[in-house]
C-alpha cells in the first residue's frame, strides 16, 4: 500500500466528502479519487460508499481507518525520530486560537515554539470555538483553544485559565458610579449589546446565565469581530461583554470603562482540546506544554 493512498483515504473518510478532502489535502479531486479507487483494487474492497451526501467508509474501510490512522501517525514519529538524531523535535503543528487569545498568545507562543524545536514548524490560525473543534476532528488543527467546552468522546480537554468577563463601555458612557463594583448580573438585560452571532462562545454564556435568570440580552448589533465591536462600543452603539486581554490588545484600551459583572463572577473557561481519536506526536505533545506554560504566564487573571 501507498502512504499517499493511505492518507488520503484516511481524509476522505474522516472528512465524509471527496471536496472538502481535495480542499483540506490541496489536491484536484480526480486524483485523489483515482488514488482512493486504486487504493481499493489492491486491496479488493470498497472501501467508502459514494452518495450525493459525500462518502462514508464500509466496514473494510472502518478496519482500515483505524489501522490508517495508525500507520500515518508512526511514520509522524518516525519522522520525529530521525529528527531527533539531527537535534531536535521535528513535524508540522497546527494550532488553533480564538481572535482575542491569539493577540496576546501568538507571538510569544511563536518565539518559544521556535526556540525550543527549531526542526519543527508551526502553523496558527484563528477561529470561533466551534469551528476550530471540528478542524479538530478533521485533522486540519492538531490542538485548539476553546472558550467553555462541553466534553465530548471525540475530544480530550485540559483546562488552561479562568477570564473574568467584563461589561465593557465607552470611556464615560456609563458615569464614572459604580464602574468599581460588580454589576448584577440581571442588569445585563436591560442594556443594548454589541455581541457576536451564535455560536460564539460569549455569546452563549451570556444568553444561557440570562435565561437561568429568566431573561434575554438586549441584542444591539451582531457582530464577529472583536475589534468592531470595540470600534461600535466607542461610537455609542452599544455596550460589550468581553474579557480583560480583550480590551488591553485592542490598541487603544483607555477608550474603555470595564465593569466586573456578578457576584460570583461572571467567568469564561478557556481549555486546551485535543482529539481523541488520534494520537498525539511527541512534536504535538511539546508545543501542549508550551502553551500551557505561556497561558499560566499570561493569561491567568
Amino acid at each position: 500500500m501507498d502512504l499517499k493512498q493511505i492518507e488520503y483515504f484516511v481524509r476522505v473518510a474522516e472528512l465524509g466528502s471527496f471536496t472538502r478532502a481535495a480542499i483540506a489535502l490541496d489536491v484536484a479531486q480526480p486524483a485523489l479519487s483515482r488514488q482512493v479507487r486504486l487504493l481499493e483494487v489492491e486491496l479488493r474492497q470498497n472501501l467508502l460508499v459514494r452518495n450525493g451526501r459525500g462518502a462514508q467508509p464500509t466496514e473494510a474501510g472502518k478496519l482500515l481507518l483505524e489501522h490508517g490512522r495508525g500507520i500515518l501517525h508512526q511514520v509522524e514519529r518516525a519522522r520525529e525520530e530521525l529528527g531527533r538524531v539531527r537535534g531536535g523535535l521535528a513535524g508540522r503543528v497546527a494550532v488553533g486560537l480564538p481572535p482575542s487569545i491569539a493577540r496576546v498568545l501568538a507571538v510569544p507562543l511563536i518565539r518559544a515554539f521556535h526556540a525550543r524545536m527549531p526542526e519543527a514548524s508551526l502553523s496558527i490560525m484563528e477561529g470561533l470555538s466551534s469551528g476550530m473543534r471540528e478542524s479538530l476532528a478533521t485533522g486540519r488543527m492538531d490542538i485548539a483553544l476553546v472558550y467553555n467546552a462541553t466534553p465530548a468522546s471525540d475530544v480530550d480537554l485540559t483546562p488552561l485559565v479562568e477570564e473574568d468577563l467584563f461589561l465593557v463601555q465607552a470611556r464615560g458612557r456609563g458615569g464614572a458610579r459604580g464602574l468599581r463594583r460588580a454589576m448584577p448580573l440581571r442588569e445585563l438585560a436591560d442594556l443594548p449589546l454589541v455581541i457576536p452571532t451564535r455560536p460564539n462562545a460569549i455569546r452563549m454564556q451570556v444568553e444561557a446565565a440570562l435565561a437561568d435568570l429568566g431573561l434575554r440580552p438586549r441584542i444591539a448589533l451582531e457582530i464577529d469581530a472583536v475589534a468592531a465591536i470595540l470600534e461600535l462600543v466607542v461610537d455609542g452603539a452599544g455596550c460589550a461583554v468581553l474579557s480583560r486581554n480583550a480590551v488591553q490588545t485592542s490598541g487603544r484600551p483607555q477608550a474603555f470603562d470595564m465593569r466586573p459583572i456578578g457576584n460570583p463572577r461572571f467567568r469564561s473557561h478557556l481549555s486546551m482540546a485535543v482529539s481523541s481519536q488520534r494520537p498525539t506526536t511527541l512534536t504535538q505533545q511539546s508545543t501542549q506544554e508550551l502553551i500551557r506554560e505561556i497561558a499560566g504566564q499570561l493569561l491567568a487573571s
